[in-house]
């Protein structure tokens, strides 16, 4: 799985949560079929926006943040984002109560300790 962090550096105070949640929901018009895209948390800062997306591969990721996305986001915003990609090999989910490495279950590592 790829994470992929965007920032977005934007002047002035934290931007209302009502115009960033108009904007993200007006946006998942054009997230929701993006292909591999398992999730996008919306950020929202002092210090700007952005967002965290979650792939199922590097290339479904390399896919969507190609060479023209850049200038797409900039002409969204009228700033230039930045954008840091991560394997993540491992995913804690306390909501679930589970553990997963690279995708698949494994036994959780506090049940160990506990047994």
């Amino acid at each position: 799985m790829i994470v992929a962090l965007v920032q977005i550096p934007l002047d002035g105070p934290k931007r209302a949560d009502a115009e960033v949640i108009a904007q993200s929901l007006a946006s998942t018009k054009i997230f929701h079929g993006v292909k591999g895209l398992r999730r996008k948390y919306y950020l929202n800062s002092e210090a700007g926006g952005g967002g965290i997306y979650e792939f199922a591969t590097r290339e479904d990721a390399l896919a969507w943040f190609n060479d023209g996305w850049a200038d797409w986001m900039e002409g969204r915003f009228g700033v230039r984002p930045t954008l840091t990609l991560f394997d993540n090999p491992v995913v804690l989910d306390n909501e679930k109560g589970e553990v997963r490495v690279e995708g698949a279950p494994v036994p959780p590592p506090w049940e160990a300790a506990e047994g």
